[in-house]
């Protein structure tokens, strides 16, 4: 593109900066936060904490009073018949687990550097020299501000599904790292909201706190990628160990892995299978360790419903007697 061009771009359009001669100069100032009762790395740290709290005693409404028993996977009475650990104790548990997150985060905070602004458009017009001229700059502002922030928050989807199923799985096939730790998570059979995170305080370390933690390293986000990223991860959890499939619940629309697909892997035939969490199922599926009994009862739906499960289930009791 030659000169005159860009000069004359330079002055007709919104995005004119991107066809200047020289870079914008960039002048760093503290970035805005969302809100003024806190910054965005104090969210960070809080959101998915309250986030927990919030959606999963909506559930235990839910459960206690039973105001949706036609959503409900397992039986009520089940929770208490089949699962080896009472709610005071998953309770207390979880809040131990929170407590470790939240001086981890806050000792990440403080290390990580001030969060400023003023150097986007520089980086904007980095973009629109390397890339063809056939790139619309609309294209290269929407790319940047928007398309760039979610492909990494996605990127942090996976790398938190990696870590977590090979961990997930390697606590399985060890038996030693099984009884010590993951065989805590397992004393639930009949999963509910708050008991997403009733973990040996160890494996919950390791598992969640850890694995966001790499992930929000790894794609360097900022802290309001970092308040999405967890709070999502967080409200992900929480929806599959609920122990519901609501017909609202966006969660079973979007993922593959959900309520449904991890209560597989609490039951006793199933706990072999089913070790990716919380989002996708692409490693169960490359490494063959998707729960493969229960194919026939999903028809030609690619997710099986909660009335097929629920007949999956009464057929497996009738030949267990």
């Amino acid at each position: 593109m030659n000169s005159t061009v860009s000069e004359k771009l330079a002055q007709l359009t919104p995005y004119g900066y991107l066809h200047s001669k020289v870079a914008p100069t960039v002048t760093l100032t503290s970035k805005e936060n969302w809100f003024d009762f806190a910054t965005d790395g104090q969210l960070a740290l809080f959101l998915p904490v309250i986030a927990y709290w919030t959606v999963s005693g909506f559930y235990h409404i839910l459960d206690v009073y039973n105001l949706a028993e036609k959503y409900r996977i397992h039986p009520p009475e089940e929770i208490t018949s089949r699962n080896k650990v009472g709610r005071f104790e998953v309770l207390y548990t979880v809040l131990f687990q929170h407590l470790i997150q939240v001086i981890v985060a806050y000792a990440f905070l403080q290390l990580e550097p001030a969060q400023t602004t003023g150097f986007e458009m520089n980086s904007m017009w980095k973009w629109r020299q390397a890339l063809p001229f056939w790139v619309p700059d609309v294209a290269i502002y929407y790319g940047y501000s928007y398309a760039f922030p979610f492909a990494k928050i996605f990127t942090g989807f996976v790398i938190i599904d990696t870590w977590q199923y090979w961990l997930h799985r390697l606590m399985h096939v060890n038996s030693t790292l099984y009884k010590r730790y993951h065989s805590v998570h397992h004393r639930l059979y009949v999963p509910y909201a708050y008991g997403a995170l009733y973990n040996a305080p160890t494996e919950g370390f390791l598992l969640d706190t850890l694995g966001t933690g790499i992930a929000m390293m790894i794609t360097q986000l900022n802290h309001k990628e970092q308040v999405i990223l967890f709070t999502f991860a967080t409200l992900k959890t929480v929806d599959d160990h609920c122990g519901f499939t609501l017909p609202f619940d966006p969660f079973p629309m979007i993922f593959p892995n959900n309520t449904i697909y991890h209560d597989i892997h609490h039951q006793n035939w199933g706990i072999k299978y089913n070790y990716g969490q919380p989002f996708f199922t692409f490693w169960d599926t490359l490494f063959s360790t998707d729960y493969k009994g229960i194919d026939s009862y999903k028809e030609k739906q690619k997710q099986i419903t909660l009335e097929k499960y629920k007949e999956f289930l009464k057929e497996r009791k009738q030949k267990k007697n």
